[in-house]
């Protein structure tokens, strides 16, 4: 994993783990990687790591089961779509204006470009 200096190492981890289950590697209700398995395979220190799932079973995304490990929530999906919209609207939305505002794009530009990336990332969807 290449960790960028813009972002807490652990917030990344959190990041990666919600791609994960977002992607169905690590499904609702089933066991994710243990702390020092995931530290292993992200080549960090487990302290690190367990800050990550502290930070995530805080937003109710993992749940520990004592003797088992952790798991991914049920509802994980919803939750992760909420934490990460509500995190983009909140931090990246307002330098994403910012840097609009700085650059003169116009609204009718971003939305032309929007819609052309939209017809060729996702052709299918819409």
């Amino acid at each position: 994993m290449e960790f960028k200096d813009k972002q807490s190492i652990y917030l990344q981890i959190a990041d990666y783990i919600c791609e994960q289950i977002l992607l169905g590697k690590w499904p609702p209700g089933e066991r994710i990687p243990s702390v020092r398995d995931l530290a292993g395979m992200l080549e960090v220190n487990p302290n690190t790591v367990m800050r990550t799932y502290d930070f995530l079973q805080g937003k109710d995304i993992i749940f520990n089961k004592r003797g088992i490990g952790y798991s991914a929530a049920e509802n994980a999906n919803e939750l992760i779509l909420s934490y990460r919209r509500e995190r983009f609207l909140e931090s990246e939305l307002p330098e994403f204006f910012r840097t609009l505002y700085l650059l003169n794009v116009s609204m009718e530009e971003l939305q032309t470009r929007y819609h052309s990336f939209i017809n060729e990332a996702y052709p299918t969807t819409h």
